[in-house]
């Protein structure tokens, strides 16, 4: 009689999708995404992750708290540099290549989250 290969416990896609802690993430993706339309979400998103990282710490989905984290506050000072230099021109610059990153990061995270993966 042969052994069973071992398979970790987190290793069923179906599992990942009904844990609580990635359902958290994929609430802070949103609430990131959602800044364009109502500007203070992200703050909302970075509030819970600071809340629960505890909760999630040695998990696979640290990673992606950290990744949101990290997004809030560069995004933020880039923001607060292209709306401090947006009257002189190259602060639209700023802002419009902010925005594009945070889009990209959003998404980035979002597909690595769908797919049980780190950002």
């Amino acid at each position: 009689m042969t052994e069973p290969e071992f398979i970790p416990a987190d290793s069923d896609p179906d599992a990942r999708r009904s844990d609580s802690a990635r359902n958290l993430a994929v609430v802070v993706y949103i609430l990131q995404g959602l800044f364009f339309f109502a500007g203070i979400t992200p703050l909302v998103g970075v509030i819970i992750n600071y809340v629960k990282m505890d909760d999630v710490t040695g998990t696979w989905i640290e990673p992606h708290f950290r990744w949101q984290i990290r997004t809030f506050w560069i995004g933020l000072l880039w923001l607060v540099i292209g709306t401090l230099t947006a009257p002189l021109i190259i602060g639209w610059f700023f802002l419009l290549g902010i925005a594009i990153w945070f889009i990209y990061r959003i998404v980035k995270g979002a597909l690595a989250l769908n797919d049980g993966k780190a950002p």
